[in-house]
């Protein structure tokens, strides 16, 4: 169809209009020729168009599907009003800045802080294609480093626009996003010098002008060098055509460079340059507007500073910057008058007061002369033909000359600091690729246009004919990709404007010209370049006057006017000033004028050189201010001609690389946010290209749609039979065929289809119709049944009330027949219940009275009778005490003579008595009992006399064992000296040997390094010399202690040896006492046979009871005084050194430290046998003295010979024992050490029963004594004859007797009953100590032999562990034996008090009970001798593994390094770490603080490595995060600390740490995991993020919302894959036991990183903001929600919850797209977002765009409400936050490994032969 055609009713168009340039109109009717009829839609007006071309009737408007496109080619209608609508459209009412056209980025300046820039939406750019998401500054940035990657080709972008619209911003976020993808290789960090940058070119480059605050006035191009692998290695600097005169005037409302203000404020912190206000310098308050609003110059001032501190400008260099910008500044406060002294009547010649204050101060700050620069500022010098003169200018010329050298001062400042920025961006490295940035002016034009608009023009005409070349032929290229027919299109060249500036008789060339005539002036330039180039079709004439000249630009046509040409391109400055400037004392002046000097002599440059490499002076000065000097041609070089290089240089340079292009656009000239000036907007759209760009593209085919899209959105516009999914190219062909007749106005590409302008728009609109009428035709039916559906509900209605009605009819009929019967029957029992009332009252009346009546009477006849009964009662009671008074006086008178009757006979009965009691027949029947008694008693004592008689051959076995004893002193001395010297010199064998092997090895693996190893052989022999000499030194240090020791134990032995002799005295003492006691027994004996007085008889038995008895106390003293005075010596538990067995050694040889305390060991058992011998022969020699001394006593010689070979019999077995044990492990030591505190503790029981044994003997004199009293007292008894009954008549010796003997078989009985406890108690006890023995004698045989050898296999290595366990059972049992001794001491004293009331009641059993006594000794003897032997248990372990130091590396191998993650699930979860903890528990056992630290290093570093090399495995992260929690764990629970204690057993409880204190390491420990875990969750994000997007984003399974019927869902692709992943995940984390708590946590963080990222997407994609697209993406979120609610239920709801809870902004940002969206619907829609910023909710809506005419679309109204709302509920410091557009990809939450014991006791833990570590653990 013709493009006429579619000017019918309704439709829309554009119109012109003066102000708005376009507004859209409604066609009234159809068009008729020649005249188009239409509505104005703002105003209503109605308006004729009369039409002359059809080829120019009025634009179209695009269908509102189109409306808001990204990319300005999308639009069906390409055309001018089009582009400034979607321009405006998504500027003012989406807020979008950004829009592509093409290849060009159009960016509009906001005038306002958007929160687009952050790291997390450089991050959502990454990786995306250019149109996959929203347009912005940071897509282009990536096309361009995408393209650097993937075609290995140099880059450019091009920002430009005219000043205000933002060109230096688009620049900055561009290089901001190559320092974010690019890092840095180098350790300069040259990205951050980059951005460091930016303050710094801003302050010396940037001003403010009427257009804009931050104007840059001079044009840059940035270099990003990168290295082979795309890094950023470095960054280098060009700039173009600064504008100097800036610095010295200002227009009105603008400023100077920020720099100077900066300057002024910071006045205070600088007083040596004698600053003052901004406004008291000329060069500063010309512009009269000194302030910019939201600019703080003194904060900026700090930023600049530090900025050059980052790129490494020196604080020296820094000040003299300073010092040179004060002095321009004092520079243009110089005042130049007239000298008032001048009389010569030339008044015009410029003057200098010599009292300047700024003259002065510029002299102070530069250091040069004020003469010199006084005379050359009103000086000049004119060099003639055969003499100079130097002449006074006139003020004017003085003026120009002064402003001349503050600019050329400020301009070489400006070319030194960028040299400077290009020194610190320049790393040295390697530099293959750059990507270039081009931030260089727009095109200008003003009133008044001068030699800077001239060459600003000039570029951008250059750079506009590259851009069109480049759009043409990506154009192209794109037609021969997709393989259709096309022609050549015609586009603006504008090459003939490019040579009339450039041509030989061009403006350049002509302007260079001029400037070389002497008398060259601006009006003489204008004059030939009207004469010489009016031919060029694009130069004009102005109307009025010569003085200026128009060219046509591509923009428009400008007008320049011509004054300060040829000052401005020749840029002089007077010689004699900068040679004044040049004795600078300043360093930076000399370096900036010396090196502008040798540039002037160095002619041209090479490429792209700084404005300030010129020449300093020209040869020929200006001609209106100087005379014309010697010509030096080929020497001069104008700002033109630089500039032309420059740009030549920079044209070549992008044509080298693929460029990108960003145009800027500046929407008003108020500055006012968001406000869109469509006049200004339209010009700079011509100025910069896009038009253009629009122009090309609508030559051809603008509008191209891909298959499957074009058939998705046009697919109804064919019948159903027409389609064939599996060829969508013929179906879409076959929709065309129906619908556009012209072949011409579409065609097929490869991939696309390509069509002509408004052909979109044609389907659109036939589209639309089609819709309607299938709308219509739905509506109908719809309305058909609504109103079907009506009537039947109205049937049914009328139907209910019908029968409702008659049901209440008949309801109310019922409910009244009811009533009546209700009422009959109400009355009815009213009318009984009243009756019966008022019977009942009546009766309960007559009741009551009768009841009182009655109650008086009988209450009276009671209190009647009681008062009789009481009268009674108290004459009974009277009579009775009256009765009973009498009888008692009567029996006390009766008592007192009974008792004085038999008070008289008693009396007569006991004199009677006691003259019985006197006489000899009763003492005789007292004692006859007593003589078979002593009989017997003679007979045992007999017995025992020849049992004393064996004694004898005792003495000799005493001398013998005395010779053997002195022997084995001798061999244990020869046995120490063999074992030191053997020990001796298998360490220095050893030494020896090690030292060999490691010279050897070091010989054949470097021989080319001999005398660096011979030096290192002698470090390593000096090292080994001084530690050597240290260990003497100990080993010195050692030896003096342990002598001294020696003398302590020496000395000890000397008080034990007194107090043996104190013993001795006693012992002679008691002897004595019992003598006496026997000759006083005696005499009394021999009384009581002469004078037999009865008194003097019984005082003499009480006598010699009562001495027997203090006797028996004072032996009862003596025997028990030495447990009194003989403390035990065995150690304490705490003092036992259970490390002492433990090395660290390669081999299990002991050490010198060890040699030396076996060494004192074996000298403690020396002395121990010495002192014990000493006992031996002083205990022979009191035997002796016994022996030889009258009065000794055999029995107990024979006690202690008994006694004493017993002892030499322990004393063999043990030095056996000791032998035996002496050459094997240091543990055996303690077990020794126990044995000698046994024996100690067995000398003082064996003394102890030997003196009781003493004391029963000495009581056998006292025996005989009482045998010959009984023999006399027989014989006088014989005497009396039958007189004995008189003795005994009362029968008080017969009742005494009998209770004696009650009281002695008592005693007996109780004897025998713990006589058989003893045997039955010790019997077991003996049965035990046997099997403890048997034991011991197996493993003293087993240490014996295989402790005393090098250690060749595991066994050998375990026993010496095994020893440290069976020394704690050793201690257990020890405490078992001290309380068995208690016991026997107990019952020993128990013993002796039986044994003095046997010998107090005569009975002749004491010698089998002594006998008795001797068993428990001998039994309680052999217990504590064998104490120390252990019984063999079952194997019980420590829970701990023992390994070598050498053998760390191969186990952290095997364990760690080496270590599968599918091996691992086969074990038990966290064996490892469990592995590692064991063996930090043997560390921490032996006490090996070096071992453990280096353990623990060991363990982080194997780890990160591991994680490093497989960082891309989730299995490998998933296992060391378990291992590394449940070390951290068992660091906690084994610690001793109370809080981790709670949930330990006991036996955990007792396996803490003892010595180490690892919190540092649990602290590093938990830093590791929190490392494994950022990895793992970083890892799993990085798996996930190529998944989101199509899953949940672009996924679609409901068929007929958006596209064709989608295919079945498969496991490869949409949420089936995303789900598929995360039950992986899930799995691992199972598998390897990761705690339940840190899996949500994980799931967590995954699932708010799956939420940010589609949301993030989703609010960069205006494809996705529609209801359909709403619809599946919520569809696709429930897939992810069904998965949380299964996979997670097992940790609880709240963990469901709270993961569910991390999902609700992408479901609500999902249910904003699907929600109304009327304004009755804004605090819903608001409560419906609360997870939502306002920033996001406003974005979605304005990016919503409704897919059908008929959807309902977002107003502004509503957005504005709803941003308001939110507002209002956020607070008022909402606005003070930091408002951030994207989530936070990056954010993690925060991570607590919570406190987990285990229940696995550490001595079950079994390695497995999977891991291969057999032989390099050992258990423990």
């Amino acid at each position: 169809m013709t493009t006429k055609e579619l000017y019918t009713k309704d439709a829309r168009i554009w119109v012109e209009h003066p102000v708005e340039v376009w507004e859209s109109a409604t066609v009234t009717s159809d068009y008729r020729s020649g005249v188009l009829i239409v509505k104005l839609d703002r105003s209503g007006e109605i308006r004729q168009i009369k039409i002359t071309d059809e080829s120019q009737m009025p634009p179209l408007r695009n269908p509102s599907l189109l409306i808001g496109q990204n990319d300005l080619t999308s639009l069906s209608y390409l055309h001018e009003p089009a582009v400034l609508h979607n321009l405006r459209v998504r500027f003012c009412d989406r807020n979008a800045i950004y829009t592509y056209c093409g290849i060009v980025l159009v960016a509009i300046n906001p005038y306002y802080d958007l929160p687009i820039y952050g790291d997390e939406t450089i991050m959502a750019y990454r990786g995306q294609s250019m149109g996959d998401l929203d347009p912005h500054i940071f897509a282009v940035s990536e096309e361009a480093y995408t393209k650097l990657e993937r075609e290995g080709r140099d880059q450019s972008i091009i920002v430009s626009g005219e000043s205000g619209a933002g060109k230096t911003v688009s620049a900055k976020y561009a290089m901001r996003y190559f320092a974010a993808v690019g890092g840095n290789a180098s350790e300069t960090q040259v990205e951050r010098k980059v951005l460091a940058s930016s303050p710094i070119m801003e302050a010396i480059g940037n001003a403010k002008t009427t257009r804009n605050d931050n104007s840059s006035r001079f044009g840059k191009f940035i270099e990003i060098h990168f290295d082979h692998q795309y890094r950023i290695s470095g960054a280098s600097m060009r700039t173009y055509l600064l504008e100097k005169s800036r610095v010295v005037y200002q227009s009105a409302g603008e400023r100077n460079y920020h720099v100077f203000y900066q300057l002024c404020a910071a006045a205070h912190m600088m007083p040596e340059l004698k600053l003052d206000h901004q406004d008291s310098f000329h060069y500063l308050n010309q512009g009269g507007s000194p302030d910019i609003d939201g600019v703080d110059d003194l904060k900026a001032f700090h930023e600049t500073k530090n900025a050059l501190t980052t790129l490494g400008v020196s604080e020296i260099e820094q000040q003299n910057m300073l010092t040179v910008l004060a002095a321009i500044l004092h520079l243009g406060n110089v005042d130049l008058t007239t000298d008032p002294d001048d009389h010569t009547g030339n008044n015009d010649g410029a003057y200098i007061d010599s009292q300047d204050r700024h003259l002065t101060i510029i002299c102070a700050l530069l250091g040069i002369s004020r003469p010199e620069l006084s005379r050359w500022l009103t000086h000049r010098r004119i060099a003639s033909a055969h003499e100079v003169i130097v002449s006074r200018m006139d003020v004017q010329r003085a003026a120009f000359g002064r402003d001349a050298l503050a600019k050329r001062l400020y301009g070489e400042l400006f070319s030194w600091l960028v040299q400077a920025v290009n020194r610190a961006l320049d790393t040295g490295h390697a530099k293959s690729h750059f990507i270039g940035v081009l931030d260089i002016y727009g095109f200008e034009t003003f009133e008044i246009n001068s030699f800077e608009q001239f060459c600003i023009n000039y570029a951008n005409e250059k750079l506009q004919q590259q851009f069109n070349s480049h759009v043409f032929k990506l154009e192209q290229d794109e037609y021969i990709k997709e393989e259709i027919s096309w022609k050549m299109i015609d586009f603006y060249d504008n090459q003939p404007c490019i040579d009339l500036i450039e041509d030989r008789l061009g403006v350049l060339a002509l302007l260079d010209e001029e400037c070389r005539v002497p008398q060259g002036s601006d009006r003489g330039f204008v004059t030939k370049l009207h004469q010489k180039c009016s031919q060029y079709p694009h130069f004009l004439k102005p109307r009025f006057g010569d003085a200026a000249f128009i060219i046509k630009h591509f923009a428009d046509n400008v007008e320049y006017q011509c004054g300060g040409f040829l000052e401005k391109n020749r840029d002089t400055v007077l010689e004699e000033q900068l040679e004044c400037v040049r004795q600078s004392t300043v360093r930076l002046v000399r370096v900036m004028l010396a090196d502008a000097s040798a540039d002037a002599t160095a002619g041209t440059h090479a490429t792209l050189p700084p404005p300030s490499r010129r020449r300093t002076t020209p040869s020929v000065p200006v001609a209106s201010l100087t005379q014309p000097p010697r010509r030096a041609s080929g020497q001069k070089q104008t700002v033109g001609a630089q500039f032309r290089q420059s740009l030549s240089a920079l044209m070549c340079t992008l044509s080298a690389t693929t460029p990108h292009y960003v145009r800027c656009i500046k929407p008003n000239d108020t500055k006012q946010a968001f406000q869109f000036d469509a006049a200004r907007a339209v010009n700079q759209l011509r100025a910069c290209g896009v038009l253009e760009t629009i122009r090309i593209s609508s030559a051809g085919f603008p509008s191209r749609w891909l298959y499957q899209d074009f058939f998705s959105r046009y697919r109804l516009l064919c019948l159903f039979k027409e389609i064939d999914r599996a060829d969508i190219k013929a179906t879409c062909s076959r929709i065309l065929n129906r619908h556009i007749k012209e072949p011409d106005k579409y065609q097929f590409g490869a991939t696309k289809i390509f069509f002509r302008a408004g052909q979109v728009a044609y389907l659109e609109k036939i589209r639309a119709d089609v819709q309607r009428l299938y709308c219509v035709r739905v509506q109908s039916c719809v309305r058909g049944f609504l109103a079907r559906r009506r009537y039947r509900r109205l049937v049914a209605a009328l139907h209910g009330i019908q029968a409702r009605a008659r049901a209440f009819l008949v309801r109310r009929k019922v409910q009244e027949i009811r009533r009546n019967r209700a009422a009959v029957k109400i009355q009815k029992n009213v009318r009984g219940w009243l009756a019966r009332t008022k019977y009942q009252r009546l009766r309960r009346l007559a009741i009551g009275l009768q009841a009182h009546a009655r109650g008086y009477l009988a209450r009276k006849l009671y209190k009647d009778k009681r008062m009789l009964k009481a009268t009674i009662t108290i004459q009974r009671y009277a009579r009775g005490y009256l009765a009973r008074k009498k009888a008692k006086k009567m029996r006390r008178q009766i008592i007192i003579a009974q008792s004085a009757i038999r008070r008289f006979l008693a009396r007569r009965l006991y004199k009677r008595l006691r003259i019985e009691a006197r006489s000899l027949d009763h003492v005789k029947s007292l004692n006859k009992g007593l003589e078979n008694k002593i009989i017997s008693l003679q007979q045992r004592l007999g017995d025992a006399l020849e049992k004393a008689r064996g004694v004898e051959p005792l003495q000799a076995q005493i001398v013998e064992l005395r010779a053997k004893l002195e022997m084995h002193k001798a061999v244990e001395i020869e046995a120490k000296a063999l074992k030191e010297s053997i020990n001796s010199k298998e360490n220095l064998l050893t030494k020896l040997q090690a030292e060999l092997a490691e010279e050897k090895e070091k010989n054949k693996r470097v021989l080319t390094e001999k005398k660096e190893l011979e030096e290192k052989y002698k470090r390593d022999k000096e090292a080994l010399a001084s530690e050597s000499e240290k260990l003497a030194n100990e080993l010195r240090s050692n030896k003096e202690h342990y002598e001294l020791a020696l003398e302590e134990r020496d000395k000890q032995h000397e008080a034990e040896k007194k107090a043996l002799c104190l013993e001795l005295e006693a012992e002679r003492q008691s002897r004595q006492k019992l003598l006496s006691s026997q000759y006083e027994l005696q005499e009394r004996l021999d009384t009581i046979q002469r004078a037999p007085a009865p008194k003097e008889h019984r005082r003499s038995l009480s006598d010699a009871s009562t001495n027997s008895q203090q006797e028996n106390t004072v032996e009862d003293d003596f025997g028990y005084g030495s447990v009194r005075s003989v403390e035990t010596t065995r150690p304490a538990l705490e003092a036992v050194n259970w490390s002492a067995g433990t090395h660290n050694g390669p081999t299990p040889m002991a050490d010198a430290g060890l040699v030396l305390r076996m060494q004192n060991r074996i000298s403690v058992l020396q002395g121990e046998l010495s002192r014990t011998a000493k006992r031996a022969a002083d205990l022979e020699d009191r035997l002796t003295n016994r022996l030889m001394s009258p009065p000794s006593n055999p029995d107990t010689d024979r006690f202690k010979v008994e006694e004493l070979e017993i002892e030499n019999k322990k004393l063999r077995e043990h030095l056996n024992r000791l032998r035996a044990a002496g050459d094997g492990n240091q543990v055996s030591k303690e077990i020794l050490d126990t044995l000698s505190a046994m024996q100690k503790e067995l000398d003082r029981r064996r003394d102890e029963c030997i003196q009781l044994k003493s004391v029963l003997t000495h009581q056998k004199p006292w025996f005989q004594a009482l045998k010959s009293v009984t023999v006399n007292l027989k014989s006088l008894a014989s005497n009396y004859g039958s007189d004995v009954d008189i003795i005994n008549e009362d029968g008080e010796l017969a009742t005494a007797y009998e209770a004696q003997k009650g009281i002695n078989r008592a005693l007996q009985e109780e004897l025998v009953n713990e006589k058989k406890y003893f045997a039955e108690h010790l019997a077991s006890a003996k049965a035990e100590i046997e099997k403890l023995k048997e034991d011991n004698e197996k493993y003293q045989k087993l240490l014996s032999v295989d402790l005393s050898q090098e250690p060749k296999n595991k066994s050998q290595e375990y026993a010496q562990n095994e020893i440290i366990r069976l020394a704690s059972e050793s201690l257990a049992i020890q405490e078992r034996v001290d309380k068995l001794s208690e016991s026997c001491r107990r019952y020993k004293n128990q013993i002796r008090l039986l044994v003095c009331k046997l010998k107090e009641a005569g009975i002749d059993d004491v010698t089998d009970i002594l006998e008795g006594n001797d068993t428990i000794i001998s039994q309680n003897i052999s217990t504590v001798d064998l104490a120390p032997v252990m019984r063999k248990k079952e194997r019980e372990y420590l829970g701990m593994f023992e390994y070598k130091l050498q053998d760390e590396g191969v186990i952290i191998k095997k364990l760690i390094t080496d270590l599968k993650p599918r091996t691992a699930i086969t074990l038990l979860p966290g064996l490892p770490a469990y592995i590692l903890f064991m063996m930090l528990r043997h560390t921490d056992h032996v006490d090996d603080e070096p071992k453990m630290h280096h353990l623990m290093k060991a363990i982080r570093l194997a780890v990160k490595k591991t994680l490093k090399k497989r960082v891309d495995s989730v299995e490998y992260s998933a296992m060391w995060l378990s291992n590394m929690l449940r070390l951290l764990n068992n660091l906690r629970q084994y610690s001793g600390d109370a809080i981790y204690q709670a949930a330990n057993t006991p036996r955990q409880n007792q396996q803490s740490l003892r010595i180490f204190d690892l919190s540092e390491y649990r602290q590093l420990l938990s830093d590791i995991a929190i490392w494994i875990y950022q990895g793992l969750i970083n890892l799993l994000e990085h798996q996930l993020e190529r998944l989101i997007v199509a899953a949940i984003l672009e996924y679609e399974e409901i068929s007929g919302l958006s596209g064709p019927r989608a295919p079945a869902p498969q496991p490869s692709a949409g949420p089936a894959r995303l789900k598929h992943e995360l039950a992986a995940a899930h799995e691992q984390l199972r598998l390897h036991a990761v705690d339940p708590p840190l899996r949500v946590m994980i799931f967590k963080q995954l699932f708010y990183y799956i939420c940010a990222y589609s949301l993030n997407h989703l609010l960069l994609r205006k494809d996705l903001c529609c209801w359909a697209k709403g619809l599946q993406i919520r569809y696709n979120i429930s897939h992810l929600e069904t998965w949380i609610k299964e996979h997670l239920a097992e940790y609880g709801q709240t963990s469901v919850e709270e993961t569910l809870g991390v999902l609700k902004p992408i479901t609500q940002a999902v249910h904003l797209l699907q929600a109304r969206k009327s304004m009755a619907d804004v605090a819903s829609t608001v409560d419906m977002c609360a997870d939502l910023s306002a920033m996001q909710v406003c974005k979605i809506l304005n990016m919503y765009t409704p897919a059908e005419e008929y959807e309902v679309k977002v107003t502004r109204e509503f957005i504005h409400e709803i941003q308001k709302l939110m507002h209002e509920r956020a607070g008022p410091n909402a606005s003070k936050e930091p408002q951030n557009l994207l989530m936070d990809t990056k954010m993690i939450y925060s991570v607590q490994f919570q406190y987990s014991p285990s229940a696995i006791r550490l001595e079950d833990i079994e390695v497995p032969e999977v891991l291969e570590l057999d032989g390099l653990l050992t258990k423990i």
